[in-house]
């Protein structure tokens, strides 16, 4: 059976709720036509907020402070949607943002390995299924070991100042580029769709792109 490869760049950040339903709305609608369709999905970096601190910050005061609001109602709509495609989202378990720049850097040698999207699930499930912090490079290393690296690899590449500088540039690029928010999905390098819209919208996009490859 002849097969069609896909390339699927997905511009997402770690700690976004809406990339990981994005995502899984994403392969709910792609699981259908494999084996005829074979995605090539990579990730590219995207800092929701450049400004976070490596240490993080309280996500409800962030919140607070950005919308004006409690975040309880947004949260609660947030749930709805994920456990709607799948994911048992719950935010009691979430209580800081924190900076991605490390687990974006991870998410970058990850390509090379061939384990970046099984690392980018591992990512986004430790941050918003267990409550994990993402931003910690112990943390991070842990989790990099289970997808192709080594403990001391990982770490080594998390304390390189000039390989997190890469990807503050590689993410600046993303916004510089007109890309104003995230999840933003790039399919075959021409159509682009913006946010997690629902799985019947990507699949018709996945249809038009394989019709004009």
């Amino acid at each position: 059976m002849p097969t069609t490869t896909l390339p699927i760049d997905v511009i997402s950040d770690i700690v976004c709720p809406w990339c990981f339903i994005g995502t899984r709305r994403l392969e709910q609608a792609l699981a259908p036509l494999a084996p005829k369709v074979t995605p090539k999905i990579t990730y590219r970096p995207f800092l929701l907020d450049p400004s976070t601190p490596t240490e993080g910050t309280d996500l409800r005061a962030r919140l607070r402070n950005k919308y004006g609001v409690d975040p309880t109602t947004m949260f609660a709509r947030v749930e709805s949607a994920a456990r709607e495609s799948g994911i048992p989202l719950d935010f009691a378990k979430v209580t800081r943002t924190v900076s991605t720049i490390a687990a974006h850097t991870l998410l970058r040698h990850a390509i090379a390995k061939q384990t970046q999207p099984a690392l980018a699930h591992a990512l986004f499930s430790a941050y918003f299924l267990e409550g994990l912090d993402v931003g910690e490079i112990a943390t991070l290393a842990r989790i990099a070991s289970a997808h192709g690296f080594s403990v001391e690899e990982a770490t080594a590449l998390l304390r390189d100042d000039a390989e997190l500088a890469r990807t503050r540039e590689e993410a600046r690029g993303a916004a510089e580029s007109g890309i104003q928010g995230v999840p933003f999905f790039v399919l075959d390098g021409r159509l682009a769709i913006s946010g997690a819209q629902p799985v019947e919208t990507f699949r018709a996009a996945i249809d038009e792109a394989i019709a004009g490859a």
